[in-house]
């Protein structure tokens, strides 16, 4: 009888460990996934922005400096690794001053915001962010459940035995930039 107890006991312990496992995987591909949303809509934004420069450079081409400046802040932002977290929030904070720059010089131009393209791309990039300001709360409390689950009792025992990591949140250093690109005119 001792013998079907202690044996017991063991398979009970070994299905907590697989159900902890388990638990903490589906953790990190939330993690994992919520980071690929964030990435989705930055290439949306990475590809709208060559059009909204375009078809503002065709009312105001003595503007050049603002061009040149989305145009680096938009390629250094695409040229960031997939995972770097913080890398990814301070490229894309650079471009979102950098787009407000350019959709300031808009309005010095009535006839750009009167343009039907300019428009649609104005209400494109105004859907892109938003999108992206949900996708990054999402991805933060994706990563808030990750990390508590990893240092939390028991949790802590199987991630530290599997070499679970905690994620880094997405954080801007300025808290002026988690707010949407301002497009209204």
């Amino acid at each position: 009888m001792t013998t079907w107890i202690i044996v017991g006991i063991i398979v009970l312990l070994i299905l907590w460990v697989i159900s902890m496992y388990n638990k903490l995987v589906q953790l990190k591909v939330k993690v994992d996934n919520s980071w690929s949303d964030i990435r989705v809509f930055l290439k949306k934004r990475f590809d709208l922005i060559p059009n909204l420069v375009n078809t503002v450079k065709g009312y105001a081409a003595h503007e050049s400096e603002v061009f040149e400046k989305v145009t680096q802040a938009r390629n250094a932002a695409v040229a960031v690794p997939p995972g770097d977290v913080q890398g990814s929030a301070q490229a894309n904070q650079q471009l979102g001053g950098a787009l407000r720059g350019l959709l300031a010089i808009a309005e010095n131009y009535p006839d750009l915001k009167a343009n039907q393209n300019f428009l649609e791309l104005q209400q494109s990039l105004q859907t892109i962010e938003t999108d992206l300001g949900n996708s990054r709360r999402y991805y933060n409390a994706t990563v808030r459940d990750y990390n508590t689950a990893i240092q939390q009792f028991p949790g802590v025992i199987i991630a530290g035995m599997m070499q679970f990591a905690p994620k880094e949140f997405y954080e801007l250093e300025d808290p002026n930039e988690a707010k949407n690109v301002e497009v209204k005119f």
